[in-house]
């Protein structure tokens, strides 16, 4: 299967947006003239610092002077390296899980508020960091700063808010049947917990899961995505300045197929979290359930939007594009079908081809939408719209990489629309990871939900209408851990739970809010009689 397109070649159905993307080249070329003559008179800027980071482990940054280690580079600027990070081996990472279980019991007995408080003075350092930690997030993943800024404001959100529970940890009081005696529940943590995150939330993902394993008195080890873990690597500074004991909290770097497999191997790690592929997911819970590990995946997602014919089509189409193509599509949330009545299809189609062709693509600190993160990714996504094509689904807008000299060396794509999609189509069942939409065209509310499920996948979806019993019906007949009216697909608050149905999670546990808490924690039952 060929990987890319030929850009310069477009079907006749791609005719009408030739000279649209002709008057987009030429606007880019005089705007790179503009850019060539002001950087005659400019002070050229310093070159930017590569930060060689370390793993963090039994409280200490260890020492990588001979380390084999990998480097990341700007999405935007690939032969910009960022940063510089330990390759780590199976030792390290089994001496990680060794200082988090030599620091278990300690912490475990630590007051719950003492846990608190120090979670509180880690947000407190993020947020005093929040300008730079936003800059590295752009550099190494490749977001807008608006959608970095958002991230990195979410990580010291969910510290704040997991510190402030830790007032509300203990247990229960239940009536006995009995006199005389006490009946009540004590929450005790579940132990050393292994954490494994993917890199397109780099700050947010680990905070999330971070956060509540300490506050219920567990000891970490997090095993970061290569691609981006910079920011996460920062969450341990502010933890360490912080004042978090030695031991508690451990890093450690390098492939998941190495570091990941052995802490989620480890007899001395209770519980497993994972977030990442639906491919390594499952593999990652087999391992850890043979071995009786608690364990949670969050997987991938397919996720649609229906809208009916009683939708504001402007509003509708806004809806759906931001949810499709913000964070260049990189999210396990992100819109990727928009199921439409057939009455509104074909005016749908339009706005939402004028919102995506209304979209600046550029570096993230100016524009807004990034490049994808690798070129893995660019060319995943460029194989996808090859097939869509070969199927028989209509090219409306994008489907290549933008021209223009700013372009040259990033992983850029442009924001792309197909319409005309059946829902069996590869476009409409796997996931694409990419600023990719399909516009599947249907006859009814019915047709629409049936569509709708008729993935493997069921993380987020959500519904456009003005009619209230259509709104409710979709809540229960959809079949997703996130159901929306009238919003976007992606966007989540931090205190209600979060996860997906079917091939979209292990559905064992939620993440995030008292869900959290959950599954970071195992109840014990107390009879007390006198």
């Amino acid at each position: 299967m060929s990987i890319g397109i030929d850009t310069g070649s477009f079907p006749e159905h791609r005719t009408r947006h030739v000279s649209r993307r002709r008057s987009r080249a030429l606007t880019l070329e005089a705007e790179n003239h503009v850019q060539i003559i002001r950087t005659v008179y400019e002070e050229p800027e310093e070159p930017r610092v590569t930060e060689r980071y370390q793993n963090y482990v039994g409280g200490a940054w260890t020492d990588t002077e001979t380390a084999d280690t990998f480097e990341t580079t700007d999405p935007s600027a690939p032969a910009e390296v960022v940063s510089t990070y330990q390759q780590s081996s199976t030792d390290d990472a089994n001496a990680a899980v060794e200082a988090a279980a030599a620091a278990q019991s300690e912490w475990a007995n630590t007051p719950a508020p003492e846990r608190g408080a120090i979670l509180r003075e880690a947000g407190s350092i993020l947020a005093d960091r929040k300008d730079e930690l936003t800059e590295l997030l752009t550099r190494e993943e490749g977001k807008t700063h608006a959608e970095a800024g958002g991230e990195v404001q979410r990580a010291i959100d969910i510290f704040y808010y997991y510190a402030e529970k830790t007032r509300d940890l203990g247990g229960s009081v239940k009536s006995a049947s009995g006199p005389r005696t006490n009946l009540y529940t004590v929450d005790e943590p579940v132990g050393v917990t292994a954490l494994i995150t993917p890199w397109n939330y780099p700050i947010a993902i680990p905070a999330w899961k971070l956060a509540p394993a300490l506050a219920t008195g567990n000891a970490v080890v997090l095993n970061p995505a290569s691609v981006a873990p910079g920011v996460a690597l920062e969450l341990f500074k502010a933890l360490d300045e912080a004042g978090l004991p030695d031991g508690v909290a451990n890093v450690v770097t390098g492939p998941g197929s190495t570091v990941g497999d052995a802490i989620i191997t480890h007899d001395d790690v209770d519980a497993v979290s994972f977030t990442g592929s639906g491919e390594v997911g499952h593999m990652v819970y087999d391992k850890a359930t043979d071995d009786g590990k608690r364990v949670q995946t969050e997987l991938g997602g397919k996720n649609p939007t229906v809208v009916t014919d009683s939708a504001d089509v402007e509003e509708a189409a806004e809806i759906v594009a931001s949810g499709a193509f913000g964070v260049t599509g990189q999210a396990c949330t992100a819109c990727s079908r928009a199921i439409v009545h057939t009455d509104v299809y074909d005016e749908f189609v339009d706005a939402v081809v004028a919102e995506a062709e209304s979209i600046e693509i550029g570096p993230g600190d100016e524009y807004e939408m990034g490049p994808q993160v690798t070129e893995s990714e660019l060319e995943g996504t460029l194989e996808y719209i090859d097939v869509a094509e070969q199927e028989g689904a209509t090219l409306e807008t994008g489907g290549g990489q933008p021209d223009g000299e700013r372009f040259e060396d990033g992983y850029y794509v442009e924001p792309t629309v197909f319409s005309d999609v059946d829902n069996d189509y590869q476009i409409a069942q796997e996931e694409v990871f990419g600023p990719v939409l399909a516009v599947i065209e249907v006859e009814d509310y019915e047709a629409g939900v049936e569509a709708a499920n008729d993935v493997q996948y069921g993380l987020s979806a959500s519904i456009v209408t003005d009619d209230h019993t259509e709104a409710e019906r979709f809540v229960r007949e959809v079949e997703a851990g996130v159901a929306k009216i009238n919003a976007k697909t992606t966007g989540l608050e931090l205190h209600v739970p979060f996860g997906g149905f079917k091939q979209s999670s292990s559905e064992t546990w939620r993440e995030q809010g008292d869900a959290g808490i959950d599954f970071y924690t195992i109840e014990k039952t107390v009879y007390d009689t006198f």
